[in-house]
């Protein structure tokens, strides 16, 4: 009888989406192998457990099999594009499922954002929109039937949010730790809004409100 194949959950989405965010929601439990940073700090790709992994997807192997290395479960994140040897790159997705689909039972996750936050923080960091780059590489991976999950979803719902695409997933969250990441402080949509003083539709919904 076959042994049950570990459980890897691959993240992407396109940059500043909230990779990170969810590379430590989904790391947070301690039997997961996964990138494990602090709830207040940010590293870049190269720091990734995976990296090299995705550059040469052909050692996947060697990480199920590794006694040191291995768990029932591991996570791996990464943007659309990301950043190696000082160039935007896209990650090569069919060849990584591929070759992780041989000793993982993958699970792929595409994270969302406001579309207008996206352009003005790619902008702001990159020089660049670059969210057109990454919807069309991810069209490539809807035949593995991806899962989406939603930034703004996580910091409207909160641990409820966590506990349902847990179940969903069927993947471990250690939502003690995750409280962190709920803190006001760590929600970066709020300085990209601001207030308008009239909205298209206002006096229609005044209107309803005193006719109800």
């Amino acid at each position: 009888m076959e042994k049950n194949k570990p459980k890897l959950l691959i993240l992407t989405g396109p940059q500043g989406s909230g990779n990170h965010l969810f590379a430590k929601i989904f790391s947070s439990y301690k039997s997961v192998y996964g990138w494990k940073m602090k709830h207040n700090e940010w590293q870049g790709h190269h720091d990734e457990p995976f990296s090299i992994h995705w550059r040469n997807p052909s050692l996947l192997n060697e990480v199920s099999s590794n006694r040191k290395y291995y768990r029932s479960y591991y996570v791996t994140s990464i943007s659309c594009p990301y950043f190696y040897k000082k160039k935007p790159t896209i990650p090569n997705y069919k060849k990584f499922i591929t070759c992780a689909s041989k000793v993982f039972d993958v699970k792929i996750c595409i994270i969302g954002r406001d579309k207008n936050i996206l352009s003005e923080q790619q902008k702001r960091v990159r020089s660049k929109h670059t969210t057109p780059i990454a919807l069309k590489n991810f069209e490539a991976l809807l035949k593995y039937k991806p899962y989406f999950i939603s930034y703004e979803l996580f910091h409207l719902y909160g641990l409820e949010y966590c506990k349902s695409i847990s179940r969903l997933l069927k993947f471990p969250i250690d939502t003690k730790k995750v409280k962190e990441l709920l803190k006001p402080k760590y929600n970066t949509n709020k300085k990209y809004i601001t207030k308008i003083k009239k909205g298209l539709f206002d006096k229609q919904v005044k209107k309803a409100c005193k006719e109800s």
